[in-house]
């Protein structure tokens, strides 16, 4: 277990210190607990947008980069469903610099025109290299739409529509900065060369003053309940048919999402994996297959996608695929199986506790989810789960009447762009 001390500030800030004086280095990770399930429809790729003007400039840090390179550090950021994720490396000698960027620009970022335009520009661009102008980009968009009626999970973190963002205004950012950047809003997960008693006083004087937010911030809508299989079809400009085929599972900290994590990494990981040794190796439909969970806070999906073989429908790859887990559900298999894929588990385990950074990663992500000790508790519960704990999950999660297909198939003279059925 990693060792870390957490307290937290009279404004809500949650502070998380990991000390490592084996590193000269030190990590400061601010995650935000905004991501695109905090948004609505009209306005969505708000949370992804507003990580790029997260590095534009503050009231006394004109450019955050060179304030931050000046003192040999990096930083880079992310966005998902859920959070929106802020880290900076650097000497720990410089620690003071890294707070004291993020506390300027929790408090006081330029929202100004210029910098609106550019970063719009920016990611419309991003919006159409990566998912308007690449065979297959599009996917999840429809695959999302179709699989969530009204949860915001309906649509990818870059945004629904590229309309959305190209319409967003100097006041939506206004308004989402308030109500989503604040401490009480935020975790400072700070690890490496550092001393917690040091820290406190530093993090005390950096955040201590900023005020909590006055904005609630709503809950999103609950997804009603999925009674039927939903299936569409796409017709593009592709190589080959593609299957995207979701099933709904629960949310990230029900006791069941570890379950079904597993179900997939059985059937997906590595090249003696259930799918790569039935579908690919020993078939002729599908040119590649996986299968993986999103791991979302709320009930969320778990996907199996692949491309197919010249000529092959993506009917055809689906009806492949569901004999395979149909014998999943009820054929045992073998003991070894799953101690293999437990020993993987801990072998990453073990790897991504060697990155400085990918700890303090970690720390924040498992406070948001509650507790930095989920961690240890976490792996635990996954490494005991039984062979019939995984059978018995997948009998109840991959079932038809809640399974959202999109077949991805090539267009021909006669194909239709885009429709929608219900089945």
């Amino acid at each position: 277990m990693m060792n870390y001390t957490a307290f937290t500030l009279d404004n809500g800030l949650q502070v998380v210190v990991h000390e490592d004086h084996t590193s000269e280095m030190a990590v400061v990770n601010m995650l935000y607990k905004v991501g695109s399930r905090n948004e609505s429809p009209g306005k969505t790729g708000l949370a992804h947008y507003f990580e790029h003007l997260m590095f534009s400039g503050s009231r006394h840090v004109p450019e955050f980069d060179s304030a931050l390179e000046r003192v040999g550090g990096s930083s880079n950021a992310f966005t998902n469903t859920d959070i929106t994720n802020y880290y900076i490396s650097l000497p720990a000698i410089n620690l003071e610099t890294a707070l004291w960027l993020e506390s300027d620009r929790m408090l006081y970022l330029n929202l100004n025109e210029p910098q609106i335009s550019t970063q719009k520009q920016v990611v419309t661009e991003e919006f159409k290299q990566r998912y308007l102008n690449q065979p297959y980009g599009d996917a999840m968009h429809h695959l999302r739409r179709l699989a969530f009626e009204k949860h915001p999970y309906r649509w990818p973190t870059i945004g629904e529509r590229i309309e959305d963002i190209e319409r967003f205004e100097k006041a939506d950012l206004t308004d989402f900065y308030r109500q989503h950047y604040s401490p009480d809003n935020a975790i400072l997960c700070i690890a490496g060369k550092v001393r917690v008693e040091e820290v406190k006083d530093k993090v005390a004087h950096w955040f201590g003053e900023i005020p909590r937010s006055l904005h609630a911030i709503p809950r999103p809508p609950t997804e009603p309940a999925q009674l039927k299989k939903r299936t569409s079809r796409i017709a593009a400009d592709v190589p080959t048919d593609a299957l995207y085929k979701v099933f709904r599972i629960p949310g990230r900290m029900d006791r069941d999402y570890l379950t079904c994590d597993l179900i997939t990494d059985i059937l997906s990981v590595g090249r003696s994996s259930v799918l790569e040794q039935t579908l690919i190796k020993n078939g002729s439909v599908f040119a590649s297959c996986q299968a993986y969970v999103l791991g979302n806070v709320d009930p969320g999906l778990m996907v199996f996608t692949g491309k197919m073989e010249k000529g092959v429908p993506a009917e055809k790859a689906e009806e492949e695929l569901d004999k395979v887990i149909d014998r999943f559900k009820h054929d045992a298999f073998p003991p070894n199986v799953l101690q293999k894929i437990k020993n993987q588990a801990e072998a990453m385990e073990t790897f991504e506790s060697v990155s400085l950074l990918g700890r303090a990663m970690k720390l924040a992500y498992y406070a948001y989810l509650g507790d930095p000790s989920l961690i240890q508790e976490e792996f635990d519960r996954k490494l005991s789960i039984s062979a019939e704990e995984i059978m018995e999950a997948s009998r109840s999660y991959l079932r038809e009447d809640s399974a959202s297909v999109v077949y991805y198939t090539q267009k021909t003279d006669r194909s239709v762009s885009k429709t929608n059925d219900y089945e």
